[in-house]
């Protein structure tokens, strides 16, 4: 089995039992017939060396099968697609020594089985009417549908909020870098919104692959309100690594945001930290930055990322790119006279957009 984190086999797992899954109509079943069950997604070695009794099947896995096999005591065991059910009314056995957070015996062996093994387990509560997933030392019990689907929905509701304010600031940006006259506080509020569209982007994509075939709406709302965020994020982040006191790569940048807390991501300083820059005093209004042009260059039309990189190396500055003639233009390798008019005039355009969109 490949290595991969917990919240990235849960999330795997999170899919194949999304609504309109056979596993997540066995599940439904075992709920609706009031039984219980305890499935392990997977089958090697330390399975069966934690398996005793039961017996062994090795057909392919229907919802009916899963439901009626429930009813007798014991374990589950599926292979890791769950197209096969492996073993039936199994006794799983795992290491005691193992902490458990959890006090039912059936949750208390699926998190010990969980851990042990490094296999998702599905333990369904008869009791509590719940189906809880264990992978790792995670615990997530599925959300009804329609529950899901209304925290779903909220979380865009949010997410629209959060885009609009980040169009707002954006556009602040762009028309600051014209007239270079950005402080750190323009950046940090932009940075900042960023992230917070981020964050709450990938919470909805959670919700998108629980809900299955049931969020193919919600997922693509989600991909029309983010489109170019992550691209806009990279380009921020490239454009002002180079006014940092300490040199850093647009990786650290971004990971270092997605490290900070709820409340250090409302700080504006934390933020601008993020990028290696240190406010001191009244800087965050006073100390201005320049950027180098990634991002409002590669608002121009049909201009290649390469011819991107090109002119910010040999230019510098946006400022200088602003003031540069024709010729100037065409000295950059790879920019003849026609490119070189599309990209006066398409640095023309933005500057004169992005200033009437700031003051009228």
């Amino acid at each position: 089995m490949s290595e991969r984190s917990d919240e990235e086999l849960l999330r795997a797992t999170l899919g194949a039992v999304s609504p309109g899954t056979d596993l997540r109509d066995g599940l439904e079943r075992i709920l609706r017939g009031r039984t219980g069950a305890l499935i392990v997604l997977g089958s090697d070695r330390v399975v069966d060396s934690i398996s005793t009794g039961g017996f062994e099947l090795d057909v392919e896995f229907s919802a009916t099968r899963l439901r009626e096999l429930a009813k007798m005591d014991g374990g589950i065991v599926l292979t890791r697609d769950g197209t096969r059910i492996v073993r039936a009314a199994t006794q799983l056995a795992p290491d005691r020594t193992i902490e458990t957070r959890e006090s039912g015996t059936r949750h208390r062996t699926a998190e010990r089985t969980a851990k042990q093994t490094g296999f998702p387990v599905i333990s369904v509560s008869q009791s509590m009417s719940i189906i809880a997933l264990y992978v790792g030392d995670i615990r997530h019990v599925l959300e009804e549908r329609g529950q899901l689907q209304a925290q779903a929905n909220q979380a865009l509701q949010t997410l629209e909020r959060y885009r609009a304010r980040l169009d707002e600031v954006s556009a602040s940006l762009s028309a600051l870098e014209i007239e270079d006259l950005v402080t750190v506080r323009d950046l940090a509020q932009v940075l900042q919104r960023l992230e917070m569209v981020r964050r709450i982007s990938a919470e909805i994509e959670q919700y998108v692959v629980e809900l299955g075939v049931d969020g193919r709406l919600t997922g693509l709302q989600l991909e029309e309100m983010t489109g170019g965020v992550e691209r806009e994020r990279e380009l921020v982040v490239r454009d002002y690594i180079g006014a940092a006191e300490a040199g850093r790569d647009p990786a650290q940048v971004q990971a270092a945001l997605a490290a900070l807390d709820s409340t250090e991501l409302l700080d504006l300083a934390a933020v601008a930290r993020c990028l290696g820059i240190t406010v001191v005093g009244d800087g965050m209004d006073h100390q201005q930055l320049s950027p180098s042009g990634y991002r409002l260059l590669h608002r121009i039309p049909r201009l290649p990322g390469a011819i991107v990189d090109r002119l910010v190396t040999h230019f510098g500055s946006f400022q200088q790119l602003l003031s540069a003639g024709l010729e100037d233009l065409m000295q950059v390798d790879g920019v003849g006279e026609a490119r070189a008019r599309a990209v006066r005039e398409g640095l023309s355009r933005l500057a004169e957009s992005s200033i009437l969109e700031r003051y009228v």
